[in-house]
């Protein structure tokens, strides 16, 4: 069998200065700690869950933020915009309607500007391997080959996952969808990755999912995938939050 290895360096041209940072989502999973506060603000190993992600994106050297709001947006809202230090916020107000992750790319889309861009959700956390995560995206960032470029974590070390995989990942680093029901696929997204602004266009009317433009990258082998070097956990569960805080730790 092929083993699956890192996409060759390409001259690194600096970790995108701009991320989406997915946020809207109704918590329905993490009930019933969301019952009054978004699913960001539920605190893991001692800060909230947003925070951890704005720390990796200020480590990393990312200075501006996109942040949908939706469900009990105003709290969120005063949180990232009076909490956070260092980042440039700027809020992405999906009060009237929740368009779900593609939706909210397409919504922000001017914000976002004309450069490749992070997208981060705000409900997993992870630790850097040997390599900080984002710059190890933006070294294998290739933007005349890639719309698309997933950090993703093999299914064995994706702790608390309790789906089937999402990806497989050939040994020129291009990925493909899971390819049968019912069969585990070995790599899971782990809800970070860089896009390229050419990816939104001919969207729907509404909500719909990122999934769209992923399956456009796909076809036209323009979607990509890195391994993940450290830990990552899914945080989606109130119990996923003691497990994670477990292993956090325990070292």
């Amino acid at each position: 069998m092929t083993r699956p290895r890192y996409i060759r360096p390409v001259p690194d041209a600096g970790v995108p200065k701009t991320a989406m940072v997915m946020a809207a989502g109704l918590g329905k999973r993490m009930r019933p700690l969301t019952a009054l506060r978004p699913k960001p603000l539920i605190a893991v190993a001692g800060k909230p869950l947003i925070d951890h992600v704005f720390d990796r994106l200020r480590d990393a050297g990312v200075e501006r933020a996109v942040v949908n709001v939706h469900y009990l947006a105003d709290a969120l809202e005063a949180h990232v915009t009076h909490r956070v230090r260092g980042i440039d916020v700027i809020v992405s107000d999906e009060r009237a309607q929740l368009l779900e992750t593609g939706g909210g790319l397409v919504k922000a889309r001017q914000a976002l500007g004309d450069a490749p861009f992070l997208v981060v959700n705000s409900d997993n956390l992870w630790l850097d391997g040997p390599t900080d995560a984002i710059r190890l995206l933006a070294a294998q960032w290739d933007d005349a080959a890639m719309d698309a470029l997933l950090l993703l974590v093999p299914y064995a070390r994706a702790h608390n996952h309790r789906g089937q995989g999402d990806f497989h990942l050939d040994a020129s680093g291009k990925v493909t969808g899971r390819r049968r029901a019912g069969r585990v696929a070995p790599f899971v997204y782990t809800g970070v990755q860089i896009l390229s602004p050419r990816v939104i266009a001919d969207w729907p009317e509404g909500p719909f999912s990122t999934n769209l433009f992923w399956d456009r990258a796909i076809a036209a082998g323009r979607a990509f995938g890195v391994v993940h070097q450290g830990l990552w956990f899914d945080v989606g569960t109130p119990g996923a939050i003691a497990r994670t805080e477990a292993i956090l730790s325990d070292g």
